[in-house]
């Protein structure tokens, strides 16, 4: 038997229905950290909110790096890393075990830009959704500086929930065009031999 290898190995999932798992992955996130930090419920309710939310955001980061792979499989993981480093960042912040400061918004602000990048350079999601997605890591990345995040608050949330609200919803609605997905991936499999 002769294997093609400019062929993606077969996903368990479709690209769509990764798409779309990722998008639920992200509601579960937006709906427990809006709990978590909404001020309104009991400690036991905000620290299971938010660990549920770092959780799915966990979840989001894996599916949307396989995603992204083959746009570019570096950037991709890159992203990735951050992304993994604001949640342990996050959890390290609640629990007051960083020997430093810095917030987990941050992280997720280059997270957010790379995503941003990475849609703008695929094949498979509307272009539109990286520039509202890089809106979005600008936003969070205010969190830089306590004074700069103070004085621009509510509007870096505003523009974090909006991009990262409208990429979650065209992933749960739309998914990706599996068609150029797997042209996209077939192309990078190409370039890679």
């Amino acid at each position: 038997m002769i294997l093609d290898r400019s062929m993606p190995r077969r996903a368990p999932f479709s690209p769509r229905a990764t798409a779309r798992i990722a998008g639920v992955l992200y509601l579960v996130n937006i709906v427990t950290s809006l709990i978590a930090f909404s001020g309104k419920v009991g400690h036991l309710a905000a620290v299971t909110s938010g660990l549920v939310a770092t959780a799915s955001y966990v979840g989001v980061t894996i599916v949307l790096y396989f995603l992204f792979k083959p746009v570019n499989p570096r950037a991709s993981l890159v992203a990735a890393l951050f992304s993994l480093a604001g949640c342990t960042v996050g959890i390290l912040n609640a629990r007051h075990l960083l020997p430093f400061r810095v917030h987990s918004l941050v992280f997720f602000g280059i997270y957010c830009l790379m995503v941003g990048a990475l849609i703008f350079r695929s094949t498979f999601l509307p272009k539109i959704l990286a520039a509202c997605l890089s809106i979005a890591g600008l936003g969070w990345l205010t969190f830089v500086s306590s004074a700069l995040a103070a004085s621009l608050s509510p509007y870096h949330y505003i523009a974090g929930g909006i991009g990262e609200g409208l990429l979650t919803l065209w992933l749960i609605i739309k998914g990706v065009d599996a068609a150029r997905w797997i042209e996209q991936a077939c192309a990078r499999n190409t370039v890679a031999q």
